[in-house]
């Protein structure tokens, strides 16, 4: 702050720095994801690695991109894969190498199903990956919030039935037992439990399928969710193993081996109820405390305070000084001004009055 030429130096007591985290609920319904735009808002580019989903049709000018769908199978899933081998595998490669990192030996590390990375836990080889959209994430996912609904009906039918039983899947142990031992930051384990029908899961219990990464905003899902127990999955006898695809000669997510990723993309996308989570936007704040002190700042610098060596707003020389302050200017170590601030209201300032002005610089 300056008067009449003189500045009043910040010092530590009177500089805060705070942070706020907003959130906002997102929500995305199987409505918008497929059915609503009759998959006009579903984009298929042409290297067939993965397929984007819009809000609206891709190709208005009002679309956003809100997520995309791929399928990753590493080289130790014990799955002989006909269609697309190196496609599949490179994106396996690529997810597990961005989100886990590299062990000792220079080896890319695989998933693992309960976060224990270095540890014997049972490892995810054959996935599918839902990177959503900065978006709808913004700065992360709010631990703790995050719920994805699958139909897992047997039979491959999108008319409505295939959502008669379904798993729903949570970070419900995200708040407190997430994990951060990845390259790209915080991240917990996705749980499944049944959502509706009463023989959906093979046991009444919470089955780890997958992980999420809260600042990457990346979910990273075991294909054993669309799979029954004797094939390995997690899905009740009763129902069987999820038909995907009626003409991939394969049930479950096996089907993967033999067809694209964007047709098993399209798959996945078509059984999917409901998304919904908490995005988190990260507010940083520098709060500057400006003291206006009773002998301070009581005259004004503006050429037309004074007239002829004579206060403007003093009748009588024995009255005291009037100012009215409007502006708090913020300067650098050279007396150079960085910032200034406008107050909605002039301030009448006198010997007899002090005041404190709180600037705040969000970024």
């Amino acid at each position: 702050m300056a008067e009449s030429g003189a500045f009043k130096t910040l010092n530590d007591k009177d500089v805060v720095s705070t942070r706020t985290l907003l959130h906002e609920a997102i929500p995305i319904t199987g409505t918008i994801v497929s059915g609503t735009y009759a998959d006009g808002n579903i984009k298929n580019p042409p290297h067939g690695m993965y397929q984007s989903v819009y809000d609206y049709p891709y190709l208005s000018s009002s679309a956003n991109h809100i997520f995309d769908i791929t399928v990753g199978i590493g080289t130790q899933s014990g799955l002989t894969v006909a269609s697309q081998p190196d496609k599949k595998k490179n994106i396996y490669n690529q997810m597990a190498q961005l989100l886990v990192g590299y062990d000792h030996t220079g080896s890319i590390q695989r998933f693992d199903e309960d976060g224990n990375i270095i540890g014997g836990g049972t490892k995810l080889d054959s996935v599918f990956v839902i990177p959503f959209s900065r978006l709808l994430v913004k700065d992360e996912i709010k631990k703790g919030t995050f719920q994805l609904e699958l139909g897992v009906v047997s039979a491959h039918d999108q008319a409505g039935a295939v959502f008669a039983k379904r798993i729903q899947i949570t970070d419900y142990s995200g708040s407190d037992g997430y994990f951060v031992n990845s390259p790209v930051g915080e991240y917990g384990v996705l749980y499944a439990t049944a959502s509706a029908g009463a023989t959906v899961l093979a046991l009444n219990k919470r089955y780890p399928v997958g992980l999420l990464y809260y600042q990457a905003g990346i979910a990273v899902i075991s294909g054993s969710v669309f799979n029954d127990s004797v094939d390995g999955g997690i899905l009740h006898t009763g129902i069987g193993s999820t038909c995907l695809l009626t003409d991939s000669g394969e049930s479950g997510f096996n089907a993967v081996t033999a067809s694209t990723t964007q047709a098993i993309a399209t798959a996945i996308r078509n059984r999917i109820y409901n998304v919904q989570f908490n995005n988190t936007t990260e507010l940083n704040s520098t709060i500057y405390f400006c003291r206006a002190n009773h002998q301070e700042f009581n005259y004004s610098t503006n050429p037309t305070y004074t007239n002829a060596s004579k206060i403007r707003v003093k009748t009588n020389s024995s009255d005291e000084p009037i100012s009215y302050i409007t502006t708090i200017g913020l300067y650098n170590e050279q007396n150079e001004l960085m910032a200034t601030a406008k107050l909605s209201e002039p301030l009448k300032k006198t010997p007899s009055t002090e005041f404190t002005i709180r600037c705040r610089l969000d970024y």
